[in-house]
């Protein structure tokens, strides 16, 4: 339930108020060219958040306004039990910004019951952000699923060979990210994505040889090596 009856009309005043001019000039220099948007700091979004509550009606009438922070703020007080494959294709077709792409995914969608599924359906569509989606799920599950056994994210890692030449930045960045983060989750997987890795680094693509080399200078590094056989 939400911890006090925030209105549509009131949350969007907040983020008006909290809204900063230097934040607001500064976004395009992290990739982020939002069409409205006030510039808010992200701890102060957090704030309103946890002041907020879970809210699921809230979160799709902040979605619904297209303002950049109502939707990082949507996914940050959406319910993930409520959420439905039907909801993550209507904000996936919105997406227009990898903050609010990786908030999204990191926040609810990963918690959401068709994040296995839909991980795997966006990293086949075309659409960037939309793809970009489908490997920062991949790469949020590596963290959060603690249940998944090695088989589902092995099966993972073919998907992430495939698509490892898309040249495109917020792609190639989500495909090494996935890539990272499966390889680090036990030694078993470790493995598995050093090899696939080297797989990567043997195609004819500049991307795919970005991928590969920043993902074994990672999953090789004594720094993971030590913690992974630390844990068994």
């Amino acid at each position: 339930m939400p911890k006090h009856d925030f209105s549509l009309e009131t949350v969007l005043k907040r983020l008006e108020a909290l809204g900063e001019p230097q934040v607001r000039a500064g976004m395009a220099r992290f990739g982020v060219h939002a069409k409205k948007a006030h510039g808010i700091p992200t701890p102060a979004l957090h704030r309103l958040a946890r002041e907020i509550g879970t809210n699921h009606e809230l979160a799709q009438q902040l979605w619904a306004s297209g303002v950049h922070e109502a939707r990082s703020l949507a996914a940050l007080v959406d319910d993930p039990a409520q959420v439905t494959a039907n909801q993550m294709e209507r904000w996936a077709r919105d997406f227009d910004s990898w903050d609010v792409v990786d908030g999204s995914c990191c926040h609810l969608f990963v918690f959401a019951a068709p994040a296995w599924k839909k991980a795997l359906e966006w990293s086949r569509r075309d659409a960037e952000y939309v793809k970009r989606a489908g490997f920062a799920l991949m790469a949020y599950l590596a963290v959060h699923d603690k249940q998944a056994p090695d088989a589902k994210f092995a099966r993972l890692l073919p998907v992430i060979r495939r698509h490892a030449t898309d040249e495109r930045n917020f792609v190639k960045k989500a495909v090494n990210w996935a890539l990272r983060q499966i390889g680090k989750r036990n030694l078993r997987l470790n493995r598995l994505a050093i090899r696939t890795a080297t797989e990567i680094r043997a195609m004819n693509s500049p991307s795919a040889h970005w991928v590969a080399a920043d993902a074994l200078r990672e999953l090789t590094s004594p720094a993971v090596q030590k913690r992974l056989h630390a844990r068994g």
